[in-house]
C-alpha cells in the first residue's frame, strides 16, 4: 500500500504541485498590472482611520486606494470609481497621484529592476522545470517516446533546473517582502506621526506574499524527488 501511495506521489501529484506552484507564482508577478487589478497585489493603500482616528469604525471607509505588484500599480480615487493601470515594466513607476497630497508618497517606489528581472529568470526556469519533470514522471505512458526520457543526463538537468528556480525564485520574492514590509511601517509611521490631521490611509503587504510561500511550499515536493533522483543516480 505504501509503495501505491509514494508511486501516486512521485507520478501524478508531484506535477500537479508543480502546476498549481507555478500558476500561484505566475499570477503573483503579474497582478495587479495585467490582471487581478484589486484582487492580488504586494501592498495596498486603503482607505481607513485605522491610524488617524483608531477604534471600531475605522473600517468602511471611502477614499482612494492604490494596489502595487512587481511590474506596476493600479489605482482608483475612490471605492466605486474604475481602476487605471501603469503599463507593465521591469523599472514601474507606481501611479500614486490619486492619493492626498500630504500621503507620504515618496515612501512607496519600486526596488531596483534586477528584482523583477531575477524574478523572470526564476519563473522561466520553473517552467522548464515543469514541462521536463512531468514529461520525466510520465514517461512510462509515453512507449518507445518515452525511452529517452529516462536518460539520467535529462533528469540531472532538470532536477537542476528546478533547484535554481526555486532558489532563485525564493530569495527574489523574500527581497521583495523585506522591500515592502519596511515600505508599509515607514507609511503607516508617517501617517501617525501627522496625528487626526494625517490622510485617512494605511498601508499593508499583499495577499501576493501569501501566494509565493503557498507556491514555494508545493514546489518543495518536485524539486526534492528531482534532487532524490539525481542523488540516487549519482551515488
Amino acid at each position: 500500500m505504501m509503495n501505491g501511495i509514494s508511486k501516486a506521489v512521485a507520478l501524478y501529484l508531484a506535477p500537479v504541485l508543480a502546476l498549481t506552484a507555478t500558476i500561484l507564482s505566475l499570477l503573483a508577478f503579474l497582478a495587479p498590472t495585467l490582471f487581478l487589478h484589486d484582487r492580488v497585489a504586494l501592498l495596498t493603500v486603503a482607505p481607513s482611520t485605522e491610524l488617524v482616528q483608531p477604534g471600531p469604525s475605522s473600517g468602511g471607509v471611502d477614499g482612494p486606494s492604490v494596489f502595487l505588484g512587481s511590474l506596476g500599480s493600479c489605482a482608483r480615487t475612490d471605492n466605486g470609481a474604475s481602476l487605471n493601470c501603469t503599463f507593465p515594466s521591469v523599472s514601474p513607476q507606481y501611479d500614486l497621484s490619486v492619493l492626498p497630497k500630504n500621503a507620504p508618497t515618496m515612501l512607496l517606489y519600486a526596488p531596483a529592476a534586477s528584482t523583477p528581472v531575477f524574478i523572470s529568470i526564476a519563473l522561466a526556469l520553473d517552467v522548464a522545470f515543469l514541462i521536463t519533470f512531468t514529461l520525466i514522471s510520465l514517461r512510462h505512458k509515453m512507449g518507445k517516446a518515452g525511452g529517452a526520457l529516462g536518460t539520467p543526463l535529462l533528469q540531472n538537468v532538470s532536477a537542476g533546473i528546478g533547484f535554481m528556480g526555486f532558489m532563485i525564485g525564493l530569495t527574489s520574492f523574500l527581497v521583495l517582502r523585506m522591500w515592502f514590509g519596511k515600505a508599509v511601517q515607514d507609511f503607516n509611521s508617517s501617517i501617525q506621526a501627522q496625528g487626526a490631521q494625517g490622510p485617512k490611509l494605511v498601508a499593508n503587504t499583499g495577499n501576493a506574499f501569501t501566494m509565493i510561500w503557498v507556491a514555494h511550499a508545493f514546489w518543495v515536493v518536485p524539486v526534492m524527488i528531482a534532487l532524490t533522483k539525481y542523488h540516487v543516480k549519482s551515488a
